[in-house]
């Protein structure tokens, strides 16, 4: 995931403008040096941690490069919950029904829906990305665009090898997102868990530990253990106001049937004056779309997957892979 602030392809989000350095880098980093020793890094960490960095030519490509969004939701449903994650999530799903079962009950978060995570973010362990996650930061907070955000990303880096994650360890994508739940330096210092509680939790290499703190960060950012994500909705013929549509509307799922919402397959939604739930659209908000996107009736768990990744189509890709992947 280009998680926890970094966002992902797809959310349809103004992109900052761009700014140059205004210092060379061996005087950026020296700025760097004292500001990470006045917040208690060691300097021995902080020498060995950036010895011999220098800004990555490709790493700044791609931030200023990334694409306004270019795919439909179709599309990127395509790509995202492709036959091929559903088969090997519900492969997944099945070795490690013992464990995942377990993390689940402690944390109350689904099995299902840790694997959808874990499949979306690293295609289940196979692409973590393979750069220096310090190496990444230090560009991105040198380079301007954003540079106060990687900074801080950049400093709760340098406190987890301070706390004794391995600095060769800390390997990720261009952005600094690290592991098979692809956790930015903030996400992993606040969320991360190890499963056994006798070590460093290991997102890189040890699956328990990606499991329990994809489930603990969900179930802190407020998944609801007692309800579903949200569900694909078929709007009546008349139509619906605008002003109906978006996370800040909620109304029963009673309120909703009587505004004429139904299941995607035509049947009548449950019936419920408790469930709140919010009517979106999933589309890009952009160009020939608007309006146009199928809708979703979600509840606030379609919100704690948007605080993983603020992106209308990774939550209902997320919350679409799990339910898939559940199935038989």
């Amino acid at each position: 995931m280009i998680t926890a602030g970094v966002m992902m392809l797809g959310q349809g989000l103004g992109r900052p403008a761009w700014a140059e350095p205004t210092q060379d880098f061996p005087t950026w980093l020296a700025a760097l040096k004292a500001d990470a020793l006045a917040r208690g890094i060691r300097p021995a960490t902080f020498d060995q941690a950036l010895a011999d960095v220098q800004p990555i030519d490709r790493v700044i490509e791609l931030d200023r490069k990334q694409p306004e969004f270019t795919l439909s939701f179709d599309q990127y449903m395509a790509n995202v919950v492709s036959p091929q994650r559903v088969k090997n999530g519900r492969q997944r799903l099945s070795h490690h029904k013992k464990l995942l079962g377990a993390v689940a009950r402690r944390y109350g978060v689904p099995a299902p829906v840790i694997v959808a995570m874990w499949g979306i973010e690293s295609d289940y362990g196979r692409l973590t990305g393979g750069y220096s996650v310090v190496a990444a930061l230090a560009t991105l907070a040198y380079d301007g665009r954003r540079s106060q955000y990687f900074r801080g990303e950049l400093i709760n880096a340098l406190t987890m090898i301070d706390g004794g994650v391995p600095a060769e360890r800390m390997r990720g994508s261009w952005a600094g997102a690290m592991g098979q739940c692809q956790f930015m330096p903030s996400t992993h210092v606040k969320y991360a868990r190890s499963w056994s509680g006798q070590a460093k939790p290991d997102i890189w290499t040890l699956p328990p530990d990606v499991f329990a703190s994809a489930a603990n960060y969900l179930a802190q950012i407020g998944w609801n253990p007692h309800q579903h994500w949200g569900r694909a909705v078929k709007l009546p013929k008349t139509d619906l106001a605008p002003a109906l549509f978006g996370l800040d509307v909620k109304k029963s799922l009673n309120e909703w049937r009587h505004l004429g919402i139904r299941q995607a397959n035509g049947k009548p939604l449950p019936a419920s004056h408790s469930i709140m739930a919010s009517l979106v659209r999933a589309e890009t908000g952009k160009g020939d779309d608007v309006g146009r996107g199928p809708p979703y009736l979600v509840y606030d768990n379609f919100r704690a997957l948007m605080k993983w990744n603020r992106s209308v189509f990774f939550a209902v890709a997320a919350g679409t892979l799990a339910d898939r992947v559940a199935s038989k």
